[in-house]
């Protein structure tokens, strides 16, 4: 009874730590690069070789090979991140930007799964899916404000939760599905410069944090293919989000926000008896977001979009991005557990975008990651991770119509995250 008691008490806390301290990424896009610390330790890779119960939050059919177990953890996302306006017309806009006011963010995960039968699981994983905050410190662009002492920037939060089944056909198959659900949290400060390019001029900034809730699904499969080769399919569809009312003046379709779909296939091989390398490729939709993926100011003065908040209104004019994930998990003993692991994706933000991604500078391309997992006397299992996103710039020229002149952003970014994880029966 005192066991039970225990559990459900740490099952509780976890929960709370999970729901407490959702972060604000940059990675592959807004997207985090892996979920869970071992997969973010292998440079995400995970589609086909799950290792916990936050294997769902990449393919729900990992849920019914992990067995019976919970996991959570906690960290610090530090993005650094900058940019540099020269040659505009006004001098007041040429300078150096400082965006990291805010700078160290926390993480959090949790997961639970347990086996109905042999062949069937239920559980359910809680995660950050990603985010976007830019802080500027001090000195803001004059142009997006209207002054050059106002507070600026946008913050950005999205948290999942996913209750997810999963089942064995057989030995060598298994399916499973995720209900997503997700909660959005956003403000924005300081661009009032905008106003008369805003159907809603008087819902586009500053109007404190706004919220958002939806609903979508994600779905999986893993094969065995041989005793040493798995395949891993997943798909997440569009999470439909109800609007940022407060910033109906800013995001296209009256401040719709959705989250795009995704998918990837992933391939896990068994090198050796203690060895196991797995790559993944994901495709993440974001232009079939107009909000995130509909061009912006170019697009505006050439007519070929509407103003902001408008039905096809300016976005951040990102673009879909492939990313590849590479990584290797080596079993030092039977009580430590090695990982390493690379992630590469396109870039989502093109040079004629740089104007309005200064709100938004998701340039990460490039990540190197390590881990490892310790094997404790009472059954439990300690994890750290921890990656490094190398700095990344992109430049561009700003419109005439606002002064002509280039900016470039640049991002690098580090993490590291702890967490525990044990059997539960």
């Amino acid at each position: 009874m005192m066991k039970r008691t225990a559990r459900r008490t740490l099952l509780a806390t976890a929960v709370a730590a999970a729901l407490a301290a959702p972060a604000a990424h940059a990675t592959v896009g807004y997207f985090q690069h892996g979920y869970g610390d071992r997969a973010k330790a292998m440079g995400g890779a995970g589609i086909a070789y799950p290792q916990d119960s936050i294997a769902a939050a990449t393919n729900p059919a990992g849920m019914v090979l992990v067995g019976d177990r919970m996991d959570f953890g906690a960290g610090i996302f530090r993005p650094v991140r900058d940019a540099t306006v020269s040659g505009n017309g006004d001098p007041a806009n040429n300078a150096s930007y400082d965006l990291n006011n805010d700078q160290n963010f926390p993480l959090a995960h949790f997961g639970y799964n347990r086996m109905m039968s042999p062949n069937l699981s239920l559980g359910v994983t809680i995660y950050g899916n990603g985010g976007m905050n830019t802080s500027y410190d001090g000195k803001s662009i004059k142009l997006f404000a209207g002054s050059s002492n106002v507070a600026q920037g946008v913050d950005l939060m999205q948290l999942f939760v996913a209750p997810t089944v999963a089942w064995k056909l057989n030995d060598s198959h298994a399916f499973g599905v995720s209900l997503v659900l997700a909660y959005q949290r956003f403000k924005a400060n300081g661009i009032g410069g905008f106003a008369g390019l805003s159907t809603a001029p008087g819902f586009l900034t500053n109007k404190g944090y706004d919220t958002s809730t939806g609903a979508g699904v994600r779905v999986g499969w893993i094969g065995k293919i041989t005793p040493q080769v798995s395949v891993g399919l997943t798909y997440a569809s569009r999470t439909y989000m109800s609007k940022f009312d407060k910033y109906k003046g800013l995001f296209a379709e009256g401040g719709d926000f959705d989250i795009p779909a995704n998918y990837g296939i992933g391939l896990a091989f068994k090198a050796t008896e203690s060895t196991t390398v797995a790559l993944d490729v994901m495709r993440i939709l974001y232009s079939d977001v107009r909000s995130v993926g509909n061009p912006g100011i170019n697009a505006y003065l050439a007519g070929q979009v509407g103003m902001l908040g408008a039905s096809n209104g300016m976005g951040f004019g990102w673009r879909d991005v492939t990313a590849v994930k590479l990584g290797v998990a080596h079993q030092y003993s039977s009580r430590l557990t090695l990982r390493a692991g690379l992630t590469h994706n396109t870039q989502p933000i093109p040079s004629s975008e740089v104007m309005f991604n200064s709100l938004a500078p998701g340039v990460i391309r490039n990540h190197l990651t390590f881990g490892a997992t310790w094997r404790m006397n009472n059954g439990g299992e300690l994890t750290v991770s921890y990656f490094h996103a190398f700095e990344e710039e992109v430049s561009g020229s700003w419109p005439t119509a606002f002064g002509g002149g280039t900016e470039t952003l640049s991002m690098y970014q580090d993490a590291i995250g702890i967490s525990y994880g044990m059997r539960t029966k």
